[in-house]
C-alpha cells in the first residue's frame, strides 16, 4: 500500500481530528499549462494537504498564485499534472471521465463566489434538483432540502425565488444545495466574495460550524482574514506549494 508522505505540523490534520479519516488529500500536485509563448506554467509545484472529516481549512495567498486551480484539482474538477489526489479514499488518478464524474457528484460539494441558483427554481427546488437528478424519490427530495435550508437559516425563505432573496440568502441556498448530498467535503472558493460585511459573517459562522456539526471536510479558498481565522488551519499557497500563512498564526 502507498504510505501517504511525512507532512510539516501545519501541513497535517490538526490533533481534534487526527482520529478521523481523511476525506481528501492532495501528495506532491503539481499543474502546468501551455504559456502563450509556447513554454510552460506552472500552477502548482508539489502543494500537498490532507483534510479529516470535521476539520476546516482555508486557504490564502495573492491573487494568481493557483488557489482556485488547486481548489479544482482537489475536487476533480481538473486533474493533477503529477501527483496523488484522492477524494474520500479513492485515487482519481485512473478513473475515466464518467467515473470520475460520478465520485465527484457523490462525494464533493461545492461553494463558489457567484451562487449559480436556478433563476425560476424557488430556494427549495434549487435545493431538490441535485437529489432529482441522482434519481431521489421526490419526497425524500423535498425532505432533504427542508432540512438543509432550515440548518442555513433559510426556513421562512425557502419557497423563494432567487430574485426575491437578498445576496447572503442566496449564499446560504446555495450551500445547502451544495451539501445536498451529503458529501464528505465541501470545497468552497471565495463564498463571501460578493457579500456585504453583516451577510459575509453570518456565511463564516455558517462555514465555522458545518465540518463538526456535518462530520465532513471543508477547505475554503479566501482573501477575508475574518473567514480564514475560523479555520482550524490556515495555509498559503506560495510558489505553488502551502506553507503556514504567518497572517493566520495563533496564539497557542
Amino acid at each position: 500500500m502507498d504510505d501517504a508522505p511525512t507532512m510539516p505540523d501545519a501541513l497535517a490534520p490538526s490533533a481534534a481530528t487526527e482520529t478521523r479519516r481523511t476525506v481528501i488529500e492532495a501528495r506532491d500536485v503539481s499543474k502546468s499549462y501551455p504559456g502563450g509563448d509556447g513554454g510552460i506554467v506552472r500552477v502548482l509545484d508539489g502543494a500537498s494537504l490532507a483534510v479529516r472529516a470535521g476539520e476546516m481549512v482555508a486557504i490564502v495567498g495573492a491573487s494568481g498564485s493557483g488557489k482556485s486551480t488547486f481548489l479544482h484539482v482537489l475536487g476533480g474538477l481538473e486533474r493533477p499534472t503529477s501527483g496523488v489526489v484522492l477524494l474520500d479514499g479513492t485515487p482519481v488518478a485512473g478513473l475515466d471521465n464518467e467515473h470520475l464524474a460520478a465520485l465527484r457528484n457523490r462525494a464533493v460539494g461545492f461553494v463558489f463566489q457567484f451562487h449559480h441558483l436556478l433563476r425560476e427554481f424557488s430556494a427549495l427546488e434549487n435545493v431538490m434538483m441535485p437529489l432529482r437528478i441522482g434519481g431521489h424519490p421526490d419526497r425524500e427530495a423535498r425532505a432533504r432540502a427542508s432540512s438543509l435550508l432550515e440548518r442555513v437559516g433559510m426556513a421562512s425563505r425557502m419557497h423563494h425565488r432567487p430574485a426575491e432573496l437578498s445576496g447572503g440568502e442566496q449564499q446560504r441556498a446555495a450551500v445547502a444545495r451544495a451539501l445536498a448530498a451529503n458529501p464528505a467535503v465541501l470545497l468552497a472558493d471565495e463564498p463571501s466574495g460578493n457579500l456585504d460585511h453583516g451577510n459575509a459573517e453570518r456565511l463564516h459562522d455558517l462555514f465555522a460550524s458545518l465540518a463538526q456539526d456535518l462530520a465532513l471536510g471543508l477547505v475554503v479558498v479566501t482573501h477575508n482574514v475574518s473567514l480564514a481565522a475560523r479555520a482550524d488551519r490556515a495555509l498559503a499557497l506560495e510558489d505553488g506549494r502551502l506553507v503556514t500563512s504567518p497572517l493566520m498564526e495563533r496564539d497557542s
